[in-house]
């Protein structure tokens, strides 16, 4: 049997699209998932990214940031948290939002710091307040990149919340490690398709919300 045959196999079946274990409720609950771990890591790094990116103080430390970020297993954390505080929603949210800082961090602080500082400066000389500037200024110039950042958190978010069935918790993951448990290839190939599909929709999410909020004029000089 071929993976087109799997994931054929698998959305044909109505078992799937009924009850606590079907389709639209592990979806409904992964998209949760992400939703608020997403809400949490942009809560974190956008705010630190545009005030250090305004000031240009911080890179160094960002970029460390970053790096130790990356570098931890998101599995071992999630593993950790599960022995430190138990079973639950923060041990899979920790993994999650420490996965997704470091590029929305990162991303917005090179943004601001990317602005032509011509505007700026003329924006001081005209006596703007700095919290003015950095959202009447930069921000406009800079939103493209800042989007590209959270698009970035928001897709790594997306593919590892599937660690969410390690704890017990539902999301597409369930029919990823159920379906290794129980060798069911059928579940495995169809959880992953719904997963990458998943990431799909968010791709085309991010270019939509980047068309109705960036300015025509910005994206032309992009």
């Amino acid at each position: 049997m071929n993976v087109l045959h799997f994931v054929n196999a698998f959305f044909s079946d109505g078992a799937h699209w009924h009850g606590y274990d079907g389709i639209p409720t592990r979806l409904i609950q992964h998209i949760r998932y992400c939703l608020i771990a997403l809400a949490l890591a942009a809560a974190i790094g956008l705010p630190v990214g545009l005030v250090t990116g305004h000031y240009g103080r911080g890179g160094n430390a960002l970029a460390f940031i970053a790096t130790a970020g990356r570098a931890l297993p998101s599995f071992g954390l999630l593993v950790l948290m599960t022995i430190m505080v138990g079973f639950g929603l923060v041990p899979v949210m920790v993994p999650l939002v420490v996965l997704a800082v470091p590029p929305i961090l990162v991303t917005t602080y090179e943004s601001v710091r990317s602005v032509d500082p011509s505007p700026v400066d003329a924006a001081r000389g005209m006596g703007m307040q700095e919290s003015r500037i950095l959202f009447q200024v930069e921000l406009p110039v800079a939103l493209p990149l800042i989007l590209s950042g959270l698009r970035s958190g928001a897709i790594q978010i997306v593919s590892t919340a599937t660690i969410a069935a390690y704890v017990g918790i539902g999301g597409l993951g369930r029919y990823v490690i159920d379906g290794l448990y129980q060798r069911d290839y059928e579940k495995v190939v169809g959880g992953a398709t719904l997963v990458a599909a998943l990431a799909l929709a968010t791709l085309a999410v991010f270019w939509a919300v980047a068309r109705c909020t960036v300015s025509p004029g910005v994206r032309r000089s992009g």
